[in-house]
């Protein structure tokens, strides 16, 4: 009972961290400068997760951006 409700108000959280989980130990086999890439992973893997769960869009809002780099940037002018 305790991990569905777990699972259910934390999942983007549990797989961002999970994943970053299943990753490090490639990482950390090759050094300490490494191991800090994985403390990286883990922070990024969480942090994305939890604007999932907390549906607060995306990071990167991608309309914006396109709609900005549209009127910079026109190649076929």
């Amino acid at each position: 009972m305790f991990w569905k409700q777990l699972w259910e108000s934390h999942k983007g959280r549990l797989l961002g961290v999970a994943s970053a989980l299943f990753l490090c130990p490639i990482y950390l086999f090759f050094g300490f400068w490494n191991m800090l890439f994985c403390a990286l992973l883990l922070f990024v893997g969480y942090t994305l997760g939890k604007y999932k769960d907390l549906d607060e869009g995306p990071l990167i809002p991608w309309k914006e951006v396109r709609e900005w780099l549209d009127t910079r940037w026109r190649p076929f002018k």
